[in-house]
């Protein structure tokens, strides 16, 4: 910079050509000039509009010094490599030098000073840069930029520096700028960037630079570029600053002077890098774009380590609001009508995963009262973007769970100001708002259909002018849920609405409304709204199951009770009707006068009720202070006899109902119900066994408390056992993680007693599926328990724990028969399963020092510690010699079975530790593990077998709910399986790796792979038949065979080699086999397998062919003969080639430069054939063989348009015989799919034109089609043709025979010697089909409008074909009725006049034909 030299225009010369300085030139004009002051003052005003114009300030100081400060340069001082400064130039001398300049310039110093700093930072900035558009630094730019900055403060302690010209001087270098130095001079306090942005005249320009500064900065930081530490800090600061800077309040009265620019500044820029990320979304930005990184780094400033201090301030919670405003107000493009259609696809998983992510950060800072009432005020005031508005619901519902209860309250205020103002907007956004939140599925809101219910129930009250207004909305709404088969009519008045799945009974339900309507008319003297409201809307419910629960007939106590006072307060409000009234009268004045009859059947008023339930719990009270006097212990048994018997006289039960034995009881593990005075009385039983247990453990263990919970037991048993029972189902299975320690030790224990009289208690029934089989009880406890999720998990871990430990502790001096009655097997394994799942350490081997003494006291501590309580039980002695016993090991298939139900997104264990629990426990546990121990002998195989199966058992089990079809990847619907997928192909891997190099791999050369066995065995035990249950259960299995097919490696299918000894393997074999016996029923559709199987297959051929001495020869070999062994194969391929030849293709290339094989180019003909065949060109001949071209057409023909269909067609005139014949088959098939299939693309009547239009041409080039009727698997043609068509397909050709009734000619009828022969075997066969039943499948589904060429239904296709045999028949040469006796012999009986006709013209004169009359016409 030193050497720079000042322009000759600037510096002058002298006539001698000597140039003369800038001093002297002042000098000069200082001489002959006068001494003004106004004029001295002018002279430094314009020293220093110079000094701040584009000059180069360091060649003028050299002016004004003179060559011996020619040395002096600020270069020298930014240059940390440099040791001058430190010797020659320190910052104090350079300072006293520019003062001096300043003086000898009449300029201030802090503006000399300014301007050579700031020049200085515009060289720094201006060093070759990394990237086009740099924000940040190089190392070597940021030591220089260090330097000078020490400088500048040295300047600025000295007051040698004015910050302002500073300011105005950087922005003349704006364009080269950067964003890493802006940041340096705030944090180093040079200038601030506020006071950079005040100083900026044009406020629009500075967001912008921040802007473009801000996305190039976004963009490096997640492109981890060297310096992302800094550019992290970089962000940081920047948004605290513009977030304190422009969401801070307004009223500050502690600063005199508000900047007004910053302000705008900040909230422009913010809104500005919102905005971009937005629009980005709403273009659909790719994955991992520079505008896709950018969003994702910006989206990260809302969390709270970039905010950093200012979290801590009113600011950020400004800022959000703010930022959650412009999200849903930013472009509202689309309305709410398009909001109702499309709003399906904006659900939380469905949004694009930054959105959800801002949204999570947002409610961070917000809380859900805030963002509900900041919707609505938005929603309220401003046009917003519907689809960001219904995301955000769904993620309010999905991230918060008291928002369901805010966003129903919100909505029916918005329902409420529908109808009471009549404002259609609120109710729009209440449909929106509610369909978009029960999108999330009923874990996050309420179904679509139980809001319905809600306001069906309880109608808001609106103004009468809008009362038609809400009746029509009622009625609408019925008609709605009605259409999503819901019934509301035998709903009660105060029913749970969230727990809508589980509906009470009608009569059950009555009662418990009338118990609440009285409770609330004591309360407050009145009807309650809810039964006035019920007996306008909601009459049939009203009179049909309130009234009667209301009205049942009692002996009226004298002083009128509330049940009296509300029935005349319903009577004078004419709510009763008269008869029903009169009717209940005179009941009740029978009961008087039969009082002993009475309890027979009416039903004891509360009053009556609560002494006998006060009386029990007196007594039940009396015996726990019993619990721990030992003094008292002679008298419990007395106590407990006590007890049972108020607890008969509670429940309403006589001695004989006490006596009356249970043969077998049924219960409802999914809606388990009691009536409330069963209710009340089991509680309390229940909450005093488990009080009694807490205080008898208090004074001594359970071993010696004596025979109190035996006795107590019993108690419980007979006509109250069910309901015990049932009571036991509510809290273990329904709210079982939310007991508390002394209620799960308490009913440990009385499960434990329970199981100690198993032998006196009935079975129990479980679920209405249940006939017969019962479960005793102690297994009953097992089903209870649930192993889903995490809390369900710790809670059975908690139950196994106590009821084992108590059952040990208690039993510890008996028999080992005493344990195995107490406790079931199945809960003994669960046990072993959670200790092996959640403990880790208990997976290392036991020695003899780890078994542990077993300790009762500790459980029952409110501090209970259930960790430490389940290992010391698992290394207790006498639980580990239980575990010797054949019957309570846990096997490899009860840990599948018990894995299976786990449900991983609600697990205990993360993703990485249920897979090393996993492999642990198959590879190391249970693999090595003899088979007498439930493991697999060292078997890979065998293992193998066992989790197949019982993931096959699994899927078809109750529990396993959702058996999707679609579900290709998802077994059971459950992604809990996805984990057991993936040990079964780590499993089959490995077993592929230990075959001998010289067998194919997976298999023995007799034997095959080892999955097709299993699937073969579990085929052979189902149900065989046509019968639709049969065809379902038989169809599911399949579908599970796919499913497990596809996942595995495609070697499975066809081998991993072809040996030239053996070129068909017997993989090959297996699979050919089952797609010929069982995937050619079930798994296909239209003459072709589904394109999965399809390309899963052709991938294992290549692979396998290409592993051989010659690929293209044992491609063709294989395919060709597929020809014979399954030709669904081929035709599948047809079906799938556009998607399946480019992989096939890319596939063989890879391997071999030469052309496809042979076999798969005759596919690629195929296809050709076909597309040129439908298009206007001339078509090329069919290439061989003529099935696979008439495949291929026919697959075409489907594809096109019915309106083109027969111009097409009429190119069949020039084909061959034998490809008509096949393509008749094809067409007759795609006919019987169209009706089989209710998704079919092809329609019925296009189906039907195409196999006429057939039939046309082969009927006018006289070409014979009836062997297509009777094809057997004796011939070739039948082979063929009947190992690519479904059964059901060929059992319904009578169907298509006389569907083409119209399209037969009278002569070929006459002339073909078969047709009689074929028409009468087709017309008996569907008449049979129509005795069974099977010709339902091909009728129009209900809502399809179909016309077969006047056939409706079968029973008029089943009429015309009658008509149509009577009237050829007698113009049949005789010579057509060879064969017709033996199709009379066993199916005459069918149509006996069709018979008699048939067997009058077959016993007719020889010659009767000879003098028949001519038929003319």
């Amino acid at each position: 910079m030193a050497g720079l030299q000042v322009p000759n225009s600037a510096s002058g010369q002298g006539p001698g050509g000597r140039r003369r300085s800038w001093a002297e030139l002042l000098a000069g004009r200082l001489k002959r000039q006068k001494c003004n002051p106004e004029r001295a003052q002018k002279l430094k005003d314009s020293a220093v509009r110079l000094l701040r114009s584009h000059q180069d300030l360091t060649a003028l100081l050299l002016e004004v010094e003179g060559p011996p400060c020619k040395k002096l340069s600020l270069s020298k001082l930014i240059d940390c490599d440099s040791s001058e400064i430190y010797a020659n130039h320190s910052s104090s001398f350079i300072g006293s030098t520019l003062q001096d300049q300043a003086s000898r310039l009449g300029v201030p110093v802090g503006v000399l000073s300014a301007g050579m700093v700031a020049s200085s930072v515009g060289q720094v900035c201006t060093a070759a840069a990394e990237t086009s558009h740099p924000v940040l630094l190089t190392v070597e730019q940021r030591k220089k930029l260090s330097s000078l900055l020490e400088f500048a403060q040295y300047l600025l302690a000295h007051s040698m520096f004015s910050r302002l010209s500073f300011c105005q001087e950087l922005w003349k270098i704006q364009n080269s700028l950067l964003l890493e130095v802006v940041w340096h001079l705030h944090v180093q306090g040079i200038v601030s960037l506020e006071e950079l942005l005040e100083s900026h005249p044009d406020m629009h320009a500075v967001g912008a630079w921040l802007f473009r500064n801000l996305c190039c900065l976004c963009e490096q930081i997640e492109a981890s570029c060297q310096h992302a530490d800094v550019a992290r800090a970089m962000l940081s600061d920047f948004v605290q600053m513009f977030v304190l800077r422009g969401f801070q309040k307004n009223s500050d009265l502690r600063r005199t002077v508000e900047p007004e620019k910053m302000p705008q500044v900040a909230v422009d820029v913010l809104q500005r890098m919102l905005i971009f990320a937005l629009d980005a979304l709403a273009a659909g930005v790719q994955e991992e774009s520079s505008t896709h990184k950018t969003v994702r780094c910006w989206f990260g400033v809302f969390s709270g380590h970039m905010l950093g201090s200012v979290i801590s301030t009113d600011s950020p919670k400004r800022f959000f609001s703010h930022t959650l405003t412009q999200i849903l107000t930013h472009s509202p493009l689309l309305k709410a009508s398009d909001a109702v259609q499309m709003q399906r696809e904006w659900s939380f998983a469905r949004t694009h995963p930054l959105l959800t992510a801002l949204y999570r950060r947002l409610f961070v800072m917000l809380s859900p009262e805030e963002l509900v009432g900041h919707l609505q005020e938005v929603l309220e005031t401003q046009e917003v973007h519907w689809q960001r508005v219904l995301s955000l619901v769904s993620a309010l519902v999905v991230c918060f769970p008291e928002a369901q209860q805010l966003l129903g309250d919100w909505v029916a205020r918005l329902m409420a100001q529908a109808f009471e103002s009549c404002q259609l907007d609120s109710m729009v956004t209440a449909f929106l708002v509610v369909r978009q939140a029960a999108l999330e599925g009923p874990s996050a809101f309420q179904s679509y259909a139980d809001w319905f219910k809600v306001h069906i129930l309880h109608p808001p009250l609106v103004p009468s002018k809008y009362r038609s207004l809400l009746t029509d909305y009622i009625s609408l709404a019925k008609t709605r849920l009605a259409d999503l088969k819901v019934s509301i009519e035998s709903m009660g008045l105060y029913e749970d609405l969230s727990s809508a799945g589980d509906i009470t009974e009608p009569h059950s339900q009555a009662l418990q409304d009338v118990e609440k309507a009285i409770m609330v008319f004591e309360h407050t003297g009145k009807i309650p709204v809810t039964v006035m409201e019920a007996s306008i809307f909601r009459r049939p419910y009203y009179v049909s199951h309130f009234l009667p629960a209301l009205l049942t007939p009692r002996v009226l106590p004298k002083v009128p009770d509330s049940r009296v006072a509300f029935i005349e307060s319903l009577k004078r409000a004419d709510k009763i009707p008269p008869s029903l009234y009169s009717t209940y009268c005179q009941a009740c004045s029978a009961a008087e006068e039969k009082p002993g009859d009475a309890a027979l059947g009416v039903r004891a008023e509360p009053s009556s009720a609560e002494e006998p339930l006060e009386q029990l719990t007196a007594a039940l009270v009396e015996l726990r202070s019993s619990m721990t006097d030992p003094s008292q212990s002679d008298v419990i048994s007395a106590q407990v006899a006590v007890i049972s018997e108020r607890l008969r006289a509670a429940l309403g039960h006589n001695e004989d109902d006490s006596s009356a034995e249970i043969s077998k009881i049924q219960l409802s593990i999914n809606a388990p119900r009691l009536e409330p005075r069963e209710y009340t009385a089991v509680d309390l039983l229940l909450t005093s066994f488990c009080q009694n247990l807490m205080a008898a453990s208090s004074v001594a263990p359970p071993e010696r408390q004596g025979p109190w919970a035996t006795l107590f037991m019993r108690t419980m048993c007979g006509c109250v056992l069910p309901a015990v029972l049932t009571r036991l189902c509510q809290l273990l299975h329904h709210q079982g993680p939310s007991l508390s320690a002394p209620h799960v030790l308490g009913l440990a224990a009385l499960a434990v007693h329970l199981g100690e009289s198993r032998s006196a208690l009935p079975e129990v029934d479980v679920g209405p599926s249940a006939t017969d089989a019962g479960l005793p009880v102690p297994a009953l406890f097992d089903s209870l328990l649930t192993c889903r999720t995490r809390d369900s998990l710790l809670f059975c871990l908690k139950f196994c724990t106590a009821a084992i430990s108590y059952s040990l502790c208690k039993f510890s001096s008996q028999s080992r028969d005493i344990l195995h009655s107490c406790l079931s097997p199945g809960l003994i394994k669960k046990f072993q399963f959670l200790v092996f799942r959640l403990f880790s350490e208990a997976r290392q081997p036991l020695s003899q020092e780890d078994a542990a003494s077993l300790s009762w006291r500790p459980l029952y501590l409110p501090s209970a510690d259930w960790q430490r309580a389940a290992l010391s039980l698992w290394t207790h002695r006498t639980f580990r010699e239980l575990l010797k016993e054949e019957d309570v090991h846990l096997t490899y298939q009860d840990w599948l079975h018990l894995e299976l139900e786990i449900q991983p997104e609600a697990d205990a264990l993360s993703d990485t530790e249920r897979q090393d629990f996993h492999q642990w426990a198959i590879y190391e546990h249970f693999l090595p593990k003899s088979s007498a121990s439930g493991g697999c002998d060292g078997d890979l195989e065998a293992a193998c077998t066992v989790l197949v199966n019982a993931l096959m058992d699994f899927h078809h089990s109750s529990r396993s709910y959702d058996h999707s079809e679609n579900s290709n990847l998802v077994f059971g619907g459950r992604t809990g399986n996805e984990d057991i997928i993936s040990r079964l192909q780590e499993m089959v891997a490995d077993l592929e790796l230990q075959q001998d190099p010289s067998v194919p791999l997976g298999h023995t050369p007799s034997q095959g792979h080892f999955l097709f066995g299993i699937f073969c065995r579990r085929l052979q035990a189902l149900t065989s038949g046509w019968n639709v249950a049969a065809r379902l259960q038989r169809q599911r299995e399949l579908l599970m065979y796919k499913r497990i097919l596809l996942r595995l490696p495609s070697s499975v299918l066809c081998g991993s080699s072809f040996q030239a000894e053996q070129p068909i393997t017997a993989r090959c074999e297996q699979f050919f086999h089952l797609v010929n016996s069982e995937m050619r029923n079930f798994c296909s559709h239209g003459g072709a397998l589904t394109q999965d199987i399809t390309a899963h297959f052709f991938r294992g051929l290549l692979n396998a062919c290409l592993r051989s001495r010659d690929p293209s020869l044992t491609v063709d070999f294989i395919l060709a003969k597929c020809q014979t062994k399954c030709p669904l194969i081929l035709t599948s391929a047809l079906l799938w080639w556009p998607s399946l030849e480019p992989v096939l293709l890319c596939q063989w290339r890879r391997h071999c430069q030469s052309p496809l094989p042979r076999e798969l180019q005759k596919l690629q003909e195929g296809r050709q054939f076909a597309s040129d065949f439908l298009s206007p060109d001339a078509a090329s001949p069919a290439p061989n063989p003529a099935w696979l071209s008439a495949a291929a057409l026919h697959f075409a023909i489907q594809q096109v348009r019915e309106e083109n269909i027969r111009k097409q067609l009429t190119k069949l005139d020039c084909e061959r015989e034998e490809l008509l014949v096949f393509l008749f088959f094809f067409s007759l098939m795609g006919l019987l799919s169209s009706h089989l299939t209710s998704n079919s693309a092809t329609d019925p009547s296009k189906a039907l034109d195409v196999c006429a239009a057939v039939l046309e041409c082969l009927e006018k080039r006289k070409i014979s089609w009836l062997a297509l009727f009777q094809l057997t698997e004796s011939d070739r043609l039948g082979r063929l043709l009947l190992r690519v068509a479904p059964d059901q397909h060929t059992r319904l050709l009578p169907f298509t025979f006389y569907s083409l009734l119209s399209c037969f000619h009278d002569d070929a009828a006459i002339r073909e010697e078969a047709f009689l022969h074929v028409a009468v075997d087709m017309y008996l066969r569907l008449v049979q089909l129509f005795v069974a039943g099977d010709t339902s499948t091909v009728s129009p589904p209900a809502g399809r409008s179909l016309e077969l060429q006047g056939q409706g239904n079968p029973v008029e296709l089943i009429t015309k074909a009658r008509l149509f045999l009577l009237q050829l028949i007698p113009r049949c040469p005789k010579k057509s009725f060879s064969h017709i006796a033996e199709l009379l012999a066993d199916r005459g009986d069918c149509d006996p006049e069709v018979s008699t006709a048939l067997r009058s013209r077959q016993q007719a004169a020889p010659d009767a034909d000879l003098y028949q009359e001519p038929h003319l016409f």
